[in-house]
């Protein structure tokens, strides 16, 4: 139960949602959602679904250019339920003080979000022991 998913991605300007290309943190919830389905995919091989957030911390601000390592890992199971902890960290940060196409690879990342849920994997849909 100690397989972990790691997706990273950069924030565009798309993402980018408020002044100052501040990034929504929903965009940080998608990605712990892209997690929670691989971690899924890798354990019961089936997708399953989403059902809630139990907690969920915004810890630091997320902006347009940044690199966001998100990771997951289910922390318990129960017959269809899996039970996830989620972190996400900013690892790269863009420059523009420097060029427009500078960034820093940050020495110690950045949390910036947090969150525990819970998804399910209905039985008939499980095709993994």
């Amino acid at each position: 139960m100690a397989e972990k998913s790691l997706i990273r991605l950069r924030m565009s300007t798309q993402d980018a949602h408020y002044g100052g290309n501040l990034v929504d943190g929903a965009r940080m919830l998608a990605l712990f959602g892209d997690v929670a389905t691989e971690l899924l995919i890798r354990n019961d091989g089936d997708e399953g679904l989403f059902v809630a957030y139990d907690m969920v911390e915004f810890l630091a601000p997320v902006y347009a250019g940044d690199f966001i390592d998100a990771e997951g890992e289910i922390v318990s199971m129960g017959n269809s339920s899996r039970k996830m902890t989620f972190e996400a960290r900013k690892v790269i940060i863009p420059r523009p003080d420097i060029s427009d196409s500078a960034c820093d690879l940050l020495e110690e990342p950045i949390v910036v979000c947090r969150a525990s849920g819970t998804c399910v994997v209905p039985k008939n849909k499980q095709r993994r022991a």
